[in-house]
């Protein structure tokens, strides 16, 4: 699998960028925090995307929050290759690259509907605990907050 640095309006995301914007808004409607590609394309934003061969096969983004903390947005796997190993390897690089940037924390957050069970598993299985809202974000029935210590 190749990961590379990518830009998220291009054409060939766009297809799996839908499918994940309309699945998360159908399971937490207005509560729903995914960046479409405009906010995918900030300057504070970072987007990879993950190939086999020439099959896209997820994406994931990398938020700077300030000079010490990164939030994980917009984790993907393609519909095709979940469980895969696909967003374990998206979700590494991620951290890889927050530790390169030298963060001492990252952030997330997820749904808490049935659909997010195996992020969520991935998530702890990476070391991530739950915490308060972080950034700007407001607690509500539909999502939950992780973080993980870099600093170590």
């Amino acid at each position: 699998m190749e990961i590379r640095k990518d830009d998220p309006t291009a054409p060939y995301v766009s297809n799996l960028l839908a499918h994940h914007l309309a699945e998360l808004q159908s399971v937490m409607g207005e509560h729903a925090q995914a960046l479409d590609a405009s906010g995918l394309s900030a300057a504070s934003v970072t987007f990879w995307t993950a190939w086999q061969g020439e099959t896209l096969v997820g994406f994931g983004a990398l938020k700077q929050l300030d000079d010490a903390h990164g939030e994980v947005k917009s984790m993907r796997a393609a519909p095709a290759a979940r469980g895969t190993g696909v967003g374990r390897a998206i979700l590494q690089h991620i951290v890889a690259e927050a530790r390169a940037r030298k963060y001492m924390r990252l952030s997330l957050e997820t749904g808490t509907a049935e659909l997010h069970a195996p992020a969520i598993a991935l998530y702890r299985s990476a070391g991530f605990v739950s915490c308060e809202p972080f950034a700007s974000y407001q607690a509500s029935p539909h999502n939950q907050f992780m973080t993980l210590d870099l600093a170590d």
